[in-house]
């Protein structure tokens, strides 16, 4: 990733949705807007196209219902919105893969999954994706196309 758009985007500040409330907001305002949002899982292939709503709300229920599943806190703090209000990039991290998500540790944690209104660039994570996520991941879309 160079000095794009994306890029000054994706490297730009965000907020944490800290409590699961956040999130469930962060959620409705998605579906009451469902058009233009690329889901892209990082370091797979990039998505060609939009989802439609459809697509975009199965993704919403099962990435909520692993996020809930993996991280059993009574707090979220583990997704980021460019704007809580009116988001145009929403950054998800794996509960399984956090590390320092802010950076104080040296080691950038890449976010598993990107939701984002402009079409995403190819972001590199030298993590290993675990196959349970690839599998996750095809089964919501029922294709590899958007993987």
């Amino acid at each position: 990733m160079g000095h794009s758009t994306f890029s000054q985007k994706y490297n730009g500040r965000f907020t944490s949705t800290l409590r699961w409330s956040q999130l469930d907001d962060l959620w409705t305002k998605l579906r009451a807007q469902p058009e233009g949002w690329y889901a892209y899982f990082v370091s797979e292939s990039l998505p060609e196209a939009p989802l439609d709503s459809q697509a975009l709300d199965r993704f919403i229920a099962e990435v909520d219902a692993l996020l809930r599943k993996d991280h059993q806190h009574d707090y979220c703090g583990i997704v980021y919105a460019d704007s809580l209000e009116k988001p145009a990039m929403i950054k998800i991290y794996d509960p399984n893969n956090l590390g320092a998500s802010c950076g104080s540790s040296g080691v950038k944690v890449h976010p598993r999954w990107l939701l984002s209104q402009m079409p995403p660039e190819a972001i590199i994570d030298d993590a290993p994706t675990p196959m349970n996520r690839k599998r996750w991941w095809q089964k919501i879309f029922h294709s590899s196309e958007h993987a």
